[in-house]
């Protein structure tokens, strides 16, 4: 992974030595009325004599303002800086049809995360005019944008410039922009976790490497070995993570600031690898299952940033973390397991395994008495056949369900309020336990992963399940500000939730 680099406010209106020792301006562009030029957007002050022409020049190498076109033109020093990056932005939301084009922070955040890949490698310091439009979107679509993890790769004879310095223009505070950076880096480091392969993040390690950040962020830590799960009573854990020679974890994170508003449970999968288990999965993209702990990383990395962010909310995170792997000590198709609390479950497939470390952690989170639990994991390929690789479900309790996916949205991340619909409960019902870990059938498995969470969840907490199988991990191109691999949804999701919480309860 890339350092981040540092960023400048420069205010409102520049002067023309703002761009002395810039590699490249970074301007936003529109589509022009009824196929004129395009339109640059934001302020133009900087740009001086070029503000008139650029417009033509960016349609004379064949520019249209289209989202997340990148357009160089070189300014042959009619400015301080050798280049113009015309990035597009696409339609504006306010003349573009109902759900045509995202709102104009997302926006942004893609046309800044398209800039930054564009000059990656390529520029040490850029200025930007995107910040004019929304100075927070800029901030995390350029950081996102430039993430690479090269961690695992030969470092080239010649090192490609680092983008070391951003200037951003526009008003703003130094306040605004140590949050929005903030955000970023949360964003970067669950990335980070994501993309290491599993030989090097199994259970321990990662509960390890959870510890570092949590420490460096002032949470506490609490991680239980096998043993003590086996003292505990975490029988989903323990069943998944037999098959491995290396053991399961649960790691505990809390964050407990003196002004607390409220209480909130986060909770979040994390196997390092899957298998399936004995009802093994596939050969093809079985490598895709080092995301699989998507979940935890996600929640590692918010309630780190809970804390580094200073909200005031308590938050207690409870993750578990396995590898679920085929072997003589392996759970089997037809085992009934004694969760967290009490409840047998008679395993049908071992591949249904995240909803069984799940259902041990969501008991335990619910002793703490949380006013809120949100819950987030890679947990159905139905996910992705219901809303497709970009868009998570949200499933849970009605009024908690539907405040989350708005921030969800809001937020960067998508995501979409789906029901539990009663009538699939009674698919889970079991011949020999309390309860099965998957139905007879392949309708609504989305869903019916929610309503088996469900069973473990307190009365009376307001609960919410993210499905994160699709966005969590990118297997095709880059695009905007998300890479290849790990996406680190749904940091901002969970940020956003937990700012609403602090600030309204």
């Amino acid at each position: 992974m890339s350092s981040t680099p540092a960023l400048e406010l420069l205010g409102a209106a520049p002067g023309a030595d703002a761009l002395s020792d810039a590699d490249a301006l970074v301007v936003g562009v529109r589509p022009g009325e009824g196929g004129a030029d395009p339109v640059v957007a934001g302020d133009t002050a900087v740009l001086g004599d070029l503000a008139g022409e650029l417009p033509a020049l960016v349609a004379l190498l064949g520019g249209t303002g289209k989202a997340e076109e990148v357009v160089r033109v070189p300014t042959r020093g009619a400015i301080g800086t050798p280049l113009v990056l015309a990035v597009g932005l696409g339609k504006e939301a306010a003349t573009a049809s109902a759900g045509e084009t995202p709102d104009v922070a997302e926006q942004v955040r893609r046309a800044a995360g398209a800039a930054a890949r564009a000059l990656h490698g390529h520029a040490a310091h850029v200025v930007t005019t995107l910040s004019t439009l929304d100075l927070a979107a800029t901030i995390e679509g350029t950081l996102l944008g430039d993430y690479a993890f090269t961690d695992y790769k030969k470092a080239p004879e010649t090192a490609p410039t680092e983008l070391a310095r951003v200037g951003l223009v526009g008003d703003g505070d130094e306040a605004a922009v140590t949050r929005a950076a903030t955000i970023a880096r949360a964003v970067r480091n669950a990335r980070d976790l994501v993309n290491t392969p599993p030989n090097d993040l199994y259970p321990d390690a990662f509960a390890q490497r959870a510890k570092s950040l949590a420490e460096a962020a002032g949470v506490t830590v609490e991680i239980l070995d096998e043993s003590q799960l086996a003292e505990g009573g975490f029988g989903g854990v323990l069943g998944v993570g037999g098959g491995s020679s290396r053991p399961p974890r649960l790691v505990r994170l809390t964050y407990s600031p003196a002004n607390a508003r409220k209480k909130v449970a986060l909770v979040g999968k994390g196997i390092t690898f899957d298998t399936g288990g004995i009802s093994i999965k596939p050969a093809a993209n079985m490598d895709h299952m080092t995301s699989d702990m998507s979940g935890a990383a996600g929640v590692v990395a918010a309630t780190c940033l809970a804390a580094e962010l200073g909200l005031d909310v308590e938050v207690v995170a409870t993750v578990p973390m396995a590898e679920n792997m085929p072997s003589g000590t392996a759970y089997r198709p037809g085992d009934v397991l004694t969760m967290y609390g009490g409840t047998t479950v008679e395993v049908l497939n071992t591949d249904a395994e995240g909803r069984l470390v799940l259902g041990d952690a969501i008991a335990r989170a619910c002793e703490d008495s949380p006013d809120y639990l949100l819950e987030t994991s890679t947990l159905t390929g139905a996910q992705t056949v219901a809303l497709g690789a970009w868009t998570p479900g949200v499933m849970g309790t009605d009024e908690f369900r539907d405040r989350v996916a708005g921030h969800a949205v809001a937020a960067g991340d998508g995501g979409w309020a789906m029901p539990l619909p009663e009538e699939l409960r009674g698919d889970l019902d079991s011949r020999v336990a309390d309860l099965a870990n998957v139905t007879n059938h392949r309708f609504g498995g989305m869903l019916v992963g929610g309503i088996f969470l469900r069973e473990f969840v307190a009365d009376g907490v307001p609960w919410v399940h993210l499905d994160i199988a699709g966005p969590a991990f990118n297997t095709g191109g880059p695009h905007g500000y998300t890479p290849k691999g790990g996406t680190g949804v749904p940091v901002r999701t969970i940020a956003a939730v937990l700012d609403d919480i602090a600030h309204h309860g």
